[in-house]
């Protein structure tokens, strides 16, 4: 198939049709992330606060536990019946679960069902995030051709971004309108209640979607897979790039993620006992650094390549954890806190962030053939994100707890990164010129 005839004049079009639908995953996912230190106390009161964030944040987690799920039953569905139909049923998923929590009773009123019911609806959520992210990367990465991939498909790794200022934004007007009282009565269901709204706009939207061209193609030569997970397994070669995703792709990217975008402010309001508004700020202000920051990165890797920027990223994010830290909790210490500085942290420890997702999904499609592309792109994507990444804030939290200290459970995502740099520069093959149509 020609370049041109993927890369038609829609796809402006086509990228915020996919966008939108994307944005409303990740916001209806990282509300709950952003709303974490406000749950604890909701649906898992405990004398010990510490005790209740941890069981928040395993709620959170068991989200991000089952996405490989999702993944592997919506990645292969579409590699047999197409990109376009699995993304409305997951939307529709998502956006349904996340409406329900607004209305959930508290522990306060109905006891151990109330977490039981946030969990069940956080499971619904993880399954509908499996399907649509790292189908999504690849729906969008067939649509934009051969040229400028990167450039092109990296505005999808603004969505998550995106929906995690959204949210935030939410929380600091609620937090700046309603006293504590009301917050905690129903403004903390806002949010939640406001998806419904997204969630029609993206089912409009996504409606005028048309399924790729290579996919349409596969399906009129028959070409298609009716076992996409079995194949994938069977071919040596898509085992060997599923495995060099999981770890040095989608893990390093998640890991930086969930430190960069979720855990900062979480370890700020929770171990640092920074203001909650002050705290909401400085991520805000990481975040708006980041857009650009990451189609920089996307644009760089068609340049230079994929393989140096994202190992680029990997060991900068090695580096620059635990001393990013450590800053930020000196910073705090101060009679009187530099807040200004704190915003620099920020901004500096998102450089390696930007520099692994920028390029990450025209990776995704770029490792795998057309054929079960979908699938083999979404199960270690979604296993990395959820096993790796999703759980970080809920190990870090627990590890220093276990070693008394605020900054031992730091360790973890920077050994990881270091070992995922480490099989990068050995094994991650150059994907740049990659023909999608094979």
């Amino acid at each position: 198939m020609s370049d041109s005839a993927q890369n038609s004049p829609s796809y402006p079009k086509i990228a915020t049709a996919a966008c939108f639908g994307t944005f409303l995953e990740w916001y209806d996912f990282l509300t709950f992330a952003t709303l974490a230190v406000a749950f604890a106390p909701l649906f898992f009161p405990s004398s010990d606060p510490v005790t209740g964030l941890l069981a928040s944040l395993a709620t959170f987690g068991a989200g991000m536990v089952v996405r490989p799920l999702g993944a592997a039953f919506f990645g292969s569905l579409g590699d047999r019946i197409g990109r376009r139909p699995v993304f409305l049923i997951t939307i529709t998923l998502m956006g349904g679960a996340t409406f329900a929590v607004g209305f959930l009773p508290t522990y306060e009123q109905i006891g151990i069902w109330a977490p039981i019911l946030l969990v069940s609806l956080r499971l619904l959520q993880g399954l509908s995030a499996g399907g649509e992210i790292g189908g999504s990367a690849v729906y969008l990465t067939e649509h934009a051709g051969n040229s400028n991939r990167g450039f092109k498909t990296s505005v999808l790794q603004l969505m998550g971004p995106l929906g995690m200022l959204v949210s935030t934004l939410q929380l600091v007007l609620l937090n700046q309108f309603l006293d504590p009282v009301s917050f905690k009565e129903w403004g903390w269901r806002v949010p939640f209640w406001f998806s419904i709204i997204l969630l029609l706009v993206a089912l409009k939207v996504r409606m005028t979607l048309e399924e790729t061209p290579i996919f349409k193609e596969m399906l009129a030569q028959g070409q298609t897979s009716k076992s996409p997970l079995r194949d994938n397994f069977r071919d040596k070669e898509t085992r060997r790039q599923m495995f060099l995703l999981f770890f040095c792709i989608s893990a390093g990217g998640s890991i930086l993620f969930f430190c960069v975008q979720v855990y900062t402010g979480i370890f700020m309001k929770s171990a640092l006992q920074i203001n909650p508004q002050i705290v909401d700020t400085l991520t805000i202000t990481a975040t708006l650094v980041l857009f650009p920051l990451t189609i920089l990165s996307g644009a760089l890797s068609d340049r230079i390549g994929r393989r140096p920027v994202v190992i680029g990223g990997l060991l900068l994010g090695t580096i620059l954890i635990q001393p990013a830290y450590q800053f930020l909790q000196a910073l705090s210490q101060q009679v009187t806190p530099d807040y200004f500085l704190m915003a620099g942290t920020l901004v500096t420890i998102t450089l390696p962030l930007a520099l692994v997702v920028g390029p990450q999904t025209a990776l995704l499609a770029e490792l795998f053939s057309a054929k079960t592309r979908n699938s083999a792109a979404t199960l270690p994507h979604n296993l990395a994100a959820g096993w790796i990444g999703g759980l970080l804030p809920l190990i870090v939290t627990w590890l220093n707890k276990e070693f008394s200290s605020q900054l031992a459970g730091l360790w973890y995502p920077t050994i990881f990164l270091a070992i995922a740099a480490g099989l990068a520069i050995f094994f991650l093959p150059e994907t740049k010129n990659k023909n999608l149509v094979n």
